[in-house]
């Protein structure tokens, strides 16, 4: 009897570590999954980028190009990129 307590103990405690190594092998499968993903949405944007700064620059829009920038951009080193002003603050009081 006591043999078969210590067997069923060994097998759950297997049975544990394969879980647990499962688990891992899942998030390591998904981080991949996530990092595969995060990199196609910046070649996108960049694509994306490239395409309307070349039609701004072919059709003589940058002016117009740097208006949209300046309503979307917040980030003062964005803003340098396209020759932008920083953004006014208010003062902190």
């Amino acid at each position: 009897m006591e043999t078969e307590k210590k067997k069923n103990k060994n097998s759950l405690e297997k049975l544990k570590a394969q879980r647990e190594a499962l688990n891992a092998k899942i998030q390591a499968a998904e981080a991949r999954t996530r990092v595969s993903e995060r990199k196609k949405d910046t070649r996108r944007k960049i694509l994306v980028g490239a395409y309307y700064l070349d039609q701004a620059q072919q059709n003589q829009r940058w002016a117009e190009l740097q208006q949209i920038m300046a309503n979307y951009l917040t980030r003062d080193s964005d803003r340098r990129l396209f020759e932008l002003p920083p953004v006014a603050t208010a003062p902190v009081e």
